[in-house]
């Protein structure tokens, strides 16, 4: 099957019977995606969504509201759904896979095996920041450089970062700007919402409220690390992703539930 533009795969995909489409954090693509592949194959292929304005799109205008992107994202990864399948998404990319958890389950594909949610306060949380997407070149990119996600090559080149400003203010007002629909009903498919102990941008709180967004099963887990406590895939979140996806894993499973 040819990825396309939306969507990027590597070796094993196909073979795979359990597919896991994943959305990045703000500014990242499917680079931050790509050392999931191999723990998490045979039985998981990894999928890594490509929004426009990130990496291979770089050139591209990128969206600035939830409701310019999903229509698209949803057409273009809807034929990967052709079989058992899981969302995950960090940061910007849990309201990515919350928003698409809906779309699969209000269409005829049916929901996913599981929403993983990571790195973000639930839905129907109020902010916990004043709009950041505003601020000063200076002060974002200080923000960036706190927060870590961003390579510091990027950062640290001005022509870099001239480049990858405006796909990153982009991201940052999508994600502060976004507000679902109130007495949404909640979704008909199990929940894991994934987070770092010394997270500083969501609280233990924050993570555990996505509960209200299931009538399913929801579990949390709780990792050593930050904001980007899944960086390189470590065992213990390979390992919960397996299992909680109901495949038995030899690794003991990190994250307190």
């Amino acid at each position: 099957m040819n990825a396309g533009v939306w969507a990027s795969t590597g070796p094993g995909f196909e073979e795979a019977p359990i597919r896991l489409l994943c959305f990045a954090h703000a500014g990242g693509g499917p680079l931050f995606y790509r050392p999931w592949r191999d723990p998490l194959l045979p039985e998981i292929g990894v999928l890594a969504a490509v929004l426009p304005g990130r990496e291979t799109r770089v050139r591209e205008r990128p969206c600035e509201r939830l409701d310019e992107l999903l229509p698209p994202l949803f057409d273009a990864l809807r034929p990967y759904a052709d079989r058992p399948f899981a969302l995950f998404g960090h940061s910007l990319g849990a309201i990515v896979a919350y928003e698409m958890a809906r779309l699969f389950s209000e269409s005829g594909t049916g929901p996913p095996l599981r929403l993983f949610v990571s790195g973000r306060r639930a839905p129907h949380l109020p902010a916990r920041h004043a709009p950041r997407h505003t601020l000063t070149d200076g002060d974002f990119l200080g923000l960036l450089t706190q927060l870590g996600g961003t390579p510091p090559e990027i950062l640290r080149q001005p022509g870099m970062a001239e480049l990858f400003l405006p796909s990153l203010r982009a991201d940052f007002r999508m994600n502060e700007t976004y507000d679902p629909a109130p007495e949404r009903p909640p979704l008909f498919c199990p929940v894991t919402a994934l987070t770092g102990d010394a997270d500083p941008e969501v609280t233990r709180d924050d993570i555990a409220a996505w509960s209200a967004v299931t009538c399913r099963d929801f579990r949390m887990r709780t990792f050593d690390g930050d904001h980007f406590y899944l960086k390189s895939a470590p065992p213990p979140v390979v390992s919960a992703i397996r299992t909680d996806l109901g495949l038995l894993d030899p690794a003991p499973v990190g994250g307190a539930p």
